[in-house]
């Protein structure tokens, strides 16, 4: 598959938009990125709208589809490129699966950005402040769920999972935010792990949209 038959609208910074750019990384697939610059609004622009309801990223046109919601897009992969992204046993399915909701689900939505803005606007904290709030609180809860199982070295076991490619996102966003990652020794080891796959590295925003 080339990069003119897959295109992923997305913006750099987006978690969500991360953890699809590792999965494709992961697959090798090639991609041409289209951006959408959500600190303009294009989110919420006819032309995004048209593709994500939602006015959200990302988006991955792939196969004839345009597919939303990064965890809908990671298993559509898992499940059309033989991925292995979730293990074999239903045990494990639903573990991994309870860990990478735990981020996506829990964490990310009350930490979007716009969710942080709107609760500064009404007063009582600052957008940083409830970031490192509930960045905090989220990730020692996913370091609980961590220890419930014996080390490997990802997160469920030594192989990657979906759970790690939700991970590393989580963890860039923590250190943007000034998250003190040290009650996070599990996670962090992981993390670091991850971060020196080649997949992982060239998916970071900074790669991406390098800064000066």
């Amino acid at each position: 598959m080339t990069e003119s038959d897959v295109t992923l609208f997305d913006y750099w910074r987006s978690s969500a938009s991360y953890r699809v750019r590792i999965g494709l990384n992961l697959l090798g697939i090639s991609y041409a990125s289209e951006p959408v610059d959500l600190l303009s609004g294009a989110q919420r622009g006819e032309e995004n709208l048209a593709r994500n309801p939602q006015g959200l990223v990302p988006t991955l046109s792939i196969d004839g589809v345009e597919l939303t919601q990064s965890l809908a897009i990671l298993e559509y992969l898992n499940e059309t490129r033989t991925a292995e992204w979730l293990p074999a046993d239903a045990a494990g399915k639903a573990r991994v699966r309870a860990l990478s909701y735990a981020i996506a689900m829990e964490i990310h939505p009350v930490c979007n950005l716009r969710v942080a803005r709107h609760a500064a606007a009404l007063g009582g904290t600052t957008v940083e402040a409830w970031m490192k709030h509930f960045i905090t609180d989220g990730l020692a809860d996913f370091e609980a769920m961590l220890s419930r199982q014996p080390d490997g070295r990802f997160c469920h076991g030594d192989q990657v999972t979906l759970a790690d490619i939700c991970l590393v996102p989580q963890i860039y966003n923590a250190r943007r935010w000034g998250v003190n990652l040290g009650n996070l020794a599990r996670a962090s080891a992981i993390s670091a792990r991850l971060e020196e796959i080649p997949a992982f590295a060239a998916a970071h925003p900074d790669r991406v949209c390098p800064q000066s």
